[in-house]
């Protein structure tokens, strides 16, 4: 079983188990035919992934890895918040008719911030500080920006990063606000796992853990049933990461950068209903 799998199956029993309705309350999200989309929530879960174990992508069904990587690059690489730079369409029904998602998620990260050392956006700053202040605790991005919410189209659901360089591991923690655990959870812990080796590669270093903080963690009342089913799926080996060790400079990476090695997963397809 891979870690992902195992994580992901306990977490998953946890919620329908001990989590709470939020049926006693009005909600924002709706189905697409209008009825409110009501979740079971856990508050304040924790994951552990160790990035040196086993690469986090799940194998009770597909993730599906190339997609995810160009949303990462998309929002950390490109630093976008046009749908018209990205080669999916997850974010289409947050755009509007010139493909703009607001001052949301690459937006943010594009931002220069002025600092004793110069001008960085956040990304740029947060290469500066691993390869010329490893030992800094104040290596973190941030892109809950308040002033600028009325103009996101959608309010970041991972919205910070924390970079913490022990020995020569690079660990991280990402914070999430609100998790769809079945449309979103191993999508985002592939992304983040690819970054956390993204930014220790061209830094010298080696990825070590990545901590995923979620405050609220649910599951879809309309999810309820796949997530049941998908837990008891056969599990597989976790697959090998290979990464394009010629890539030293952030932005030279690009999808095929990435590839996973003997991913087996089950044939699990089932069309997920996505709450807006």
């Amino acid at each position: 079983m891979s870690t992902a799998d195992k994580l992901f199956i306990n977490m998953c029993k946890d919620i329908l188990a001990n989590g709470v309705w939020d049926t006693d309350y009005d909600v924002r999200p709706k189905w697409e035919d209008g009825t409110p989309a009501h979740t079971i929530k856990k508050f304040g879960i924790v994951n552990r992934y160790d990035l040196q174990e086993s690469f986090p992508i799940l194998t009770l069904r597909k993730t599906n890895f190339n997609a995810a990587v160009d949303e990462l690059l998309w929002i950390w690489q490109k630093k976008s918040n046009n749908v018209n730079d990205l080669n999916s369409s997850i974010w289409n029904s947050w755009a509007d008719e010139g493909g703009s998602i607001g001052k949301a998620y690459g937006y943010q990260l594009s931002i220069k911030h002025k600092y004793k050392e110069g001008e960085f956006d956040q990304v740029d700053r947060v290469i500066y500080d691993l390869k010329n202040n490893p030992a800094s605790r104040r290596i973190m991005t941030n892109i809950y920006n308040f002033q600028d919410l009325h103009e996101m189209h959608l309010y970041p659901c991972a919205y910070s990063m924390t970079f913490n360089v022990s020995g020569n591991k690079l660990n991280a923690i990402l914070n999430q606000r609100s998790q769809d655990i079945l449309a979103a959870n191993n999508w985002n812990v592939v992304q983040y796992s690819i970054l956390v080796h993204m930014m220790a590669q061209i830094s010298g270093l080696t990825a070590g853990e990545l901590v995923h903080v979620i405050a609220d963690a649910h599951i879809y009342d309309r999810h309820v049933p796949i997530i049941e089913e998908l837990i008891e799926q056969k599990e597989h080996e976790a697959p090998t990461l290979i990464i394009d060790k010629n890539v030293v400079d952030f932005y030279k990476f690009a999808v095929d950068s990435f590839k996973l090695s003997n991913y087996e997963f089950n044939p699990f397809k089932v069309k997920v209903p996505i709450a807006v």
